[in-house]
């Protein structure tokens, strides 16, 4: 009998316009920093330990935004077996802003750096999502894909889709502010499917054409080349990563 699986499907690009990808990414113990990947990646995991899947989105306008991003992707990785709960992810959450201060602090050239973050935690039976700032996590349902994150963001005026504040990020500022992490957690079944991506998918490409593409592909990896391609092609404005999680049974 075939176990209970995970499989994630991500890539990351530094899109059209930005010299240097400031994303980050976590898959378990796996982490892809400040790099490129040409084409989308599947990692599969037997279903059980707690698997964090997370993108962090360095900001951009301060310094060192990769290295917030890294360090936020590089501390949810050891910590993942760890987060088996919604306490143990919201302690994750305000120690990787911790970090983030500490090196900082011990860096005039790091002074501000910051980054949002968004991800899940798989458990056995059950799905925790959160995030801090405006990457977001998504769920497939029957009526169509559903934003699950909360953005850390002023209301948006009439006719405004996007923007470019963000109220509340891990780092980036001068004096230490502590974090309210979002959390939501909801159970767990085979066919659940999930999108966690960084705001250069989801500035470029609405909601609705994200549904069409996710749902409409053969498989996640179209899926994930195809969600790329359209935020590239939307002018491809900031760095792009996503992942796109599957659970089998």
């Amino acid at each position: 009998m075939v176990a209970p699986y995970v499989a994630v499907t991500a890539l990351s690009h530094a899109g059209l316009v930005r010299e240097h990808n400031e994303d980050s990414l976590v898959i378990g113990p796996w982490t892809l920093c400040g790099t490129v990947t040409e084409n989308p990646q599947t990692l599969v995991f037997r279903r059980g330990t707690p698997l964090c899947v997370a993108v962090a989105d360095g900001l951009g306008g301060q310094p060192a935004g990769e290295v917030a991003s890294a360090l936020v992707v590089r501390n949810l990785s050891l910590l993942g077996p760890a987060l088996d709960g919604e306490d143990a992810v919201r302690r994750g959450l305000e120690a990787c802003n911790d970090a983030v201060y500490a090196a900082a602090d011990g860096d005039p050239a790091l002074l501000t750096m910051g980054t949002t973050v968004a991800g899940v935690v798989v458990l056995a039976d059950s799905l925790l999502t959160f995030n801090v700032g405006d990457s977001r996590v998504y769920e497939t349902c029957r009526d169509g894909l559903r934003q699950v994150s909360v953005d850390d963001s002023p209301p948006l005026r009439p006719g405004q889709r996007t923007t470019s504040i963000v109220t509340q990020t891990l780092g980036g500022s001068l004096e230490f502010q502590q974090v309210t992490p979002h959390l939501v957690g909801m159970p767990l079944t085979a066919g659940h499917r999930c999108l966690i991506c960084t705001d250069g998918l989801t500035d470029s490409v609405p909601d609705e054409e994200l549904d069409r593409l996710l749902t409409g592909a053969e498989d996640d990896g179209r899926a994930a080349f195809a969600l790329w391609r359209a935020a590239i092609e939307a002018g491809g404005s900031d760095n792009i990563t996503l992942a796109v999680l599957s659970v089998g049974d």
